[in-house]
């Protein structure tokens, strides 16, 4: 996910540039091309949505007007790999007295509809959403050595672009990104990201839309889990009220060695009540997950397979249900305590409220599909009993579901990396639901629903307990519960 350095080119106001690379004086990018509807330009030539997003920048950086820029060398609408057209880098001295440290401020430009002529994002004009309705940001503390703005941050935020684009996910403030690997490639413990609202830039209405520049802070792996197991906006207000976890504009520092917990020995505390008063807002993830059972019979008329039913109905499924599924999986979950229908999504990763906003926005869209749905996904085949195996990572969050999620009533779920299935566990009070205390286990095309009632909850919470943490599980370990017909195998990663 790395960028090619031939790929990025820097532009700069005023000199040559620490890389070596040619520079241009930037003028704010003067873009001189023609724009269809919607685009009209200023007077020196520049899309309103971009000089919408350039003034917010002038504004809080006056004395910078042509600040240091990465800029992709052929642009995303011309099939380059990079979809943000430009990346600025401010340079901010920091308030030691209000815990800001000196630091280096990326903006990027081009997740929002910055042209307003189509040529990327769809025109919505004034009110909706621009383009994906944010851009990113990021505060890097400035070593000593920092001669200029270091690259790599403006390449992580294309690598994100990138998934953005791929996936049509948008990144919403409290979201989190498990990264796995050091953000800048060296040994640092950030490793994880989490995103919050950039507070000097905010939200901004352009000509082409309203969007929000988000911020993307580095965490370490107990924070990501403090994120998972809680929320991510309790982690945020935690980072914020010290320097070495980022202070008040939650600057991230590579070479910070503490994590929260470590700063403040009453972090832990405070997560934990936090977890039992309210669970968890991480409503599932992505996992290597399959199963097999044994099927007692269909709950209406239609086709399916006796014997064993496991991930690979995946690739049975036909390119009408394919489709049909991913309508299903790009629609946000609304709720926490009720069920999408049949047509919506099983596996949106977070509820938040731009989700939500998305979510109605794409099924507005969607409605005359959703009314669509084919016959197979209105089949419900009960299960007997069920025999789950999912990797270690994943698995790592059973305990999450289980006590973060199904104790308050709510839902979670593992979607599968592989293809289009998804298991979901629901609690009693879960409504929407198509499975029952009669029938806990049922199929709807490629999507399992798996009712937990309370004494198995209990008990399963107990007993997985240990997978919580995932260094200390020997694998492959498997949990099982008789009296219920239910098997869970946690497998090594590949």
């Amino acid at each position: 996910s790395n960028m090619d350095k031939e790929e990025m080119d820097w532009k700069e106001g005023k000199s040559q540039s620490s890389n070596g690379s040619v520079t241009q004086k930037t003028d704010n990018v003067g873009i001189r091309e023609t724009t269809k509807s919607g685009g009209s330009l200023t007077e020196g030539g520049i899309p309103l949505g971009l000089e919408a997003l350039f003034s917010a920048c002038r504004r809080l950086y006056p004395e910078q007007p042509n600040p240091l820029q990465v800029t992709a060398l052929v642009k995303y609408w011309l099939g380059g790999p990079d979809p943000l057209d430009y990346i600025s880098m401010y340079e901010v001295p920091g308030n030691l007295k209000l815990n800001i440290p000196p630091h280096w401020h990326y903006i990027s430009f081009g997740l929002s509809d910055i042209h307003g002529d189509g040529r990327v994002h769809e025109f919505v004009g004034p009110g909706q959403p621009s383009g994906f309705g944010f851009e990113l940001t990021m505060r890097l503390k400035r070593e000593p050595t920092d001669k200029a703005p270091p690259t790599w941050p403006a390449a992580l935020m294309q690598s994100l672009a990138k998934y953005v684009f791929q996936s049509e996910s948008v990144l919403c403030v409290g979201d989190h990104v498990s990264w796995h690997s050091p953000l800048d490639g060296s040994e640092s413990r950030l490793q994880h990201m989490l995103m919050a609202e950039d507070s000097k830039l905010g939200s901004v209405a352009t000509p082409n839309g309203n969007m929000q520049f988000v911020q993307v802070v580095g965490i370490t792996s107990d924070e990501l889990r403090a994120v998972q197991h809680w929320n991510g906006a309790g982690v945020l207000d935690i980072m914020k009220r010290s320097l070495v976890t980022g202070g008040p504009l939650l600057v991230t520092d590579l070479r910070r060695g503490e994590s929260i917990y470590e700063a403040d020995p009453g972090v832990a505390e405070e997560i934990e009540a936090g977890i039992e008063a309210h669970g968890s807002n991480l409503s599932g993830v992505s996992a290597k997950i399959a199963w097999s059972a044994t099927q007692p019979h269909m709950q209406c008329a239609g086709g399916g397979s006796n014997g064993d039913v496991n991930s690979d109905t995946a690739e049975r499924v036909s390119s009408l249900e394919s489709e049909q599924i991913k309508i299903m999986l790009k629609k946000g979950l609304m709720t926490a305590t009720s069920l999408p229908s049949a047509a919506s999504d099983p596996a949106s990763a977070q509820e938040s409220s731009c989700q939500a906003e998305k979510a109605s926005d794409a099924c507005g869209a969607v409605s005359e599909k959703c009314q669509a749905e084919p016959v197979e996904l209105s089949v419900v085949t009960r299960l007997d009993s069920l025999h789950i195996t999912i990797n270690l990572e994943s698995g790592a969050l059973l305990p999450l579901a289980l006590r973060g999620r199904l104790k308050h009533d709510r839902h979670f779920t593992f979607k599968s990396v592989t293809g289009p299935a998804a298991l979901t566990l629901v609690a009693a009070g879960v409504s929407g639901a198509f499975v029952s205390p009669e029938s806990p286990y049922g199929l709807r095309g490629p999507w399992l629903q798996v009712l937990i009632p309370p004494d198995l909850l209990d008990k399963m919470s107990d007993d997985l307990s240990a997978l919580a943490d995932p260094d200390e599980v020997k694998v492959p370990a498997q949990f099982s519960w008789p009296s219920h017909k239910l098997t869970i195998t946690v497998h090594a990663e590949e």
